[in-house]
Parts: structure tokens; C-alpha cells; sequence
């Protein structure tokens, strides 16, 4: 009797969520092929911290069997969370980990994403293979569109895209919206020698001080590395109005200075002692409850199927989706029925985060920067009911 063909299976995007469908696939012996645009792993910088959590990230990783490198890898002191008077500079809230706390420790995104890389077999990353678009063919497979014009044909392909998904559009309608905040972020270097002052302000987490929807963040990551972000409630051409280019560092940490004027000069310092220059990051949203009809021989998963505020669940739903679909299509025979199965499971989930976010947002609006952890907490706790509830 012949062997039953390994299916033809394609994912768009070497993020996170991508990558940890790849690895699980892989483990359960399925080929799969992953395209990305970025010219290599090391084309640009990958982001901050993520904080994984136990139901979610750290389940996808014990999925993907890295878990104890995971772990090897992540700083559960870097749960520590500080939040400061934006006038005073006063400590007002101070959340220190309990030792051995591992509910949800923290790893750079570039560690993290170097980890699902390195356990994927060489080959199948092809890098600098920009997709254009994807369409459903009469037999059930999809047909994959390049940027340089070829396509490649197969039997499933997973849109892990991002954002501004050039997979989505075959499934849904839907574009991103503005929320009418934009995070502008910076970065210090080598801290602890350089900087030491500004090293103690954020500690070994997360530090944050905030008036209104105005906020200036700043995180510790690996390396003696700081990333600082300014939250911006502004129209999204906000740098157009002003006359700012954004590639010059002096004008827009001057007009950054001048939004944040009368806030404690240790905070201002996170500005003024910044290493490189800023980068512009207007928040999108997808709308909450965002689904579409199923579509043979395509899916979404991560940011792609459920663009949410940054509160720390993207990157946590993003892993879990990419494990959820692989566990599904090693674990059925008809691969529509796995992809079936997957988004019955995905798409209720990821409506109720999005929900939770739209409350979490309507409660920041007008909170302090005290109870954004403990906000942060219900948002999980909330998915992780509806997790239990299905």
C-alpha cells in the first residue's frame, strides 16, 4: 500500500507565533516550509520583553518541547513592576516577584524567537521571500503569491503575518484601526556601567509613570539593554502636524521633552540619555469578535486573526495559536477538519481576549499607573476562564 503524501503545508512570517507551529509540526515529523521577508534572523532589532504565561506561552512551549530551554533563558525578576508619580518621581506602587515565581517570567522577544529558530531544521526559514498574496484554489489547496512574482502552490497556508497580513485578505475584509495612541521608542545600552542612575530608577522589570493616556515606560532587558517608550494620545499623522522628521533624533526628543515638561527629571532622563534614535509605533487594532467564514487550504494565527492593544496577551495568544493549529493537524487525518478544529477553538478565545482588552483599555483611559498590573492579571485570569469553560 503507497504512503499517504505529507501535506503541502506553508507559513507566512518567522514571528513567534509562526515558528512555534513550525517547531510543533516538525516534531510531529510534517514538512513544513516558512517564508519570511526579512532578509535574515538578524535584519532588525525584534522588540522588548514578553511576559509568557503558564496557560499560554509556557504551554505552547512545553508543546514545542523547550520549555526547559525556556526556562534557562527567561528572568522571573523581571516580573518586578515600579510605578512612579509622574511629577514627583515618587514611588507610589511596587510589585517585587516571590522567589521561584514563574507564573509569568519575562524573555526578550529576540531570545525567544532565537530559541524556535535554532530548533527548526536548517532550510526551513527561506529568508527574503516576500509574499504578496495568497488565493484559494477549486481543489482546496491555496496558491501563494510572491513579491517576485512566482507562486507555489499548497495544500494549507498558515497566515502568521502580522499586523498588516498579506494572508488575511483571502480570509476576511478586515483592516486594522488606529486607537488613536502611538508608543515612540528609544533605547540605552550597556545601563548598569553607563547609566547606573537610570539602571536603579527601572530595576530589574517594568517601570511606568502616567497621566492620563500620556505614559513613559521603560523596560530592563538582557544585556544591561533598556527600552523606553513614550504613550502618545495623538492623531496618527501627530509628527506631520508638528513638522517633525522622525529620522531626526535631536527634533523629536526635543518635542518629546516639551510633551512631557513638569515631570521629574528622572524620568525626563530616559529621554535625554537615550543611545539610538526613535522609532514611530501607532497602535492598530483588528475589530473585537474579528472571524471570517472557513476558507480551505488557509488560516490565520497571531496577530493576523486578533490584533489586540499591547497588555501583554499578543504574544501568549500568538504561541498557543501556532500550537493549537500544529496539534491539530498532527493529530487528524483530514487536514480541513484539523483546520476546522482549530479555528472553533481560536476564534471564540480570541474573541473573548479582545473583549478584555476593550475593557482594559476603557479602564486605563482614565486609571493610574498602579493598577495596570493588577488589570493585566483579570485580562489573563479572564481568558484563562473561558479556556476552562469551553
Amino acid at each position: 500500500m503507497n504512503a499517504v503524501p505529507s501535506p503541502r503545508i506553508a507559513v507566512v512570517g518567522a514571528g513567534i507565533g509562526g515558528l512555534a507551529c513550525a517547531r510543533i509540526l516538525h516534531r510531529h515529523g510534517r514538512r513544513v516550509t516558512v517564508f519570511e521577508r526579512e532578509a535574515s534572523a538578524h535584519a532588525r532589532w525584534q522588540g522588548g520583553m514578553l511576559d509568557l504565561h503558564v496557560d499560554t506561552g509556557q504551554a505552547a512551549l512545553r508543546a514545542a518541547g523547550l520549555f526547559e530551554e525556556f526556562r534557562a533563558l527567561a528572568r522571573p525578576e523581571g516580573q518586578e513592576l515600579r510605578g512612579l508619580d509622574p511629577i514627583t518621581g515618587a514611588l507610589v506602587h511596587h510589585e517585587r516577584p516571590a522567589d521561584g515565581a514563574s507564573g509569568a517570567p519575562e524573555i526578550d522577544r529576540g531570545q525567544l524567537r532565537g530559541l524556535l529558530l535554532g530548533s527548526l531544521p536548517p532550510g526551513t526559514v527561506h529568508w527574503g521571500q516576500s509574499v504578496r498574496g495568497v488565493a484559494p484554489l477549486d481543489d482546496g489547496t491555496a496558491r501563494l503569491r510572491f513579491g517576485d512574482g512566482t507562486t507555489q502552490d499548497f495544500d494549507l497556508v498558515v497566515g502568521a503575518d502580522g499586523a498588516w497580513s498579506r494572508t488575511r485578505p483571502a480570509l476576511s475584509d478586515a483592516t486594522p484601526t488606529y486607537t488613536g495612541d502611538t508608543i515612540v521608542e528609544t533605547f540605552l545600552d550597556d545601563v548598569d556601567t553607563r547609566h547606573p542612575a537610570l539602571a536603579r530608577l527601572v530595576g530589574n522589570g517594568t517601570l511606568a509613570a502616567k497621566s492620563g493616556r500620556t505614559m513613559l515606560s521603560a523596560q530592563r532587558n538582557s544585556g544591561g539593554h533598556l527600552r523606553v517608550y513614550a504613550g502618545l494620545h495623538v492623531p496618527a499623522d501627530w509628527h506631520v502636524a508638528a513638522g517633525l522628521d522622525l529620522d531626526d533624533t535631536a527634533a523629536v526628543r526635543e518635542h518629546l521633552l516639551a510633551v512631557f515638561d513638569g515631570w521629574h527629571d528622572s524620568l525626563l532622563d530616559l529621554l535625554r540619555e537615550s543611545d539610538g534614535g526613535f522609532v514611530n509605533r501607532p497602535l492598530h487594532v483588528l475589530p473585537v469578535g474579528h472571524t471570517w467564514d472557513h476558507v480551505p487550504g488557509i488560516t490565520l494565527l497571531g496577530d493576523a486573526a486578533h490584533l489586540m492593544p499591547p497588555y501583554g496577551i499578543g504574544a501568549n495568544l500568538a504561541l498557543l495559536d501556532g500550537a493549537d493549529l500544529a496539534t491539530a493537524l498532527a493529530a487528524h487525518d483530514d487536514l480541513d477538519q484539523a483546520v476546522r478544529a482549530y479555528e472553533n477553538l481560536m476564534l471564540p478565545r480570541a474573541a473573548a481576549a479582545a473583549r478584555a482588552c476593550a475593557e482594559l483599555t476603557d479602564t486605563l483611559t482614565a486609571d493610574t499607573v498602579i493598577n495596570v498590573d493588577a488589570a493585566r492579571h483579570h485580562l489573563n485570569e479572564r481568558l484563562l476562564h473561558h479556556q476552562t469553560a469551553r
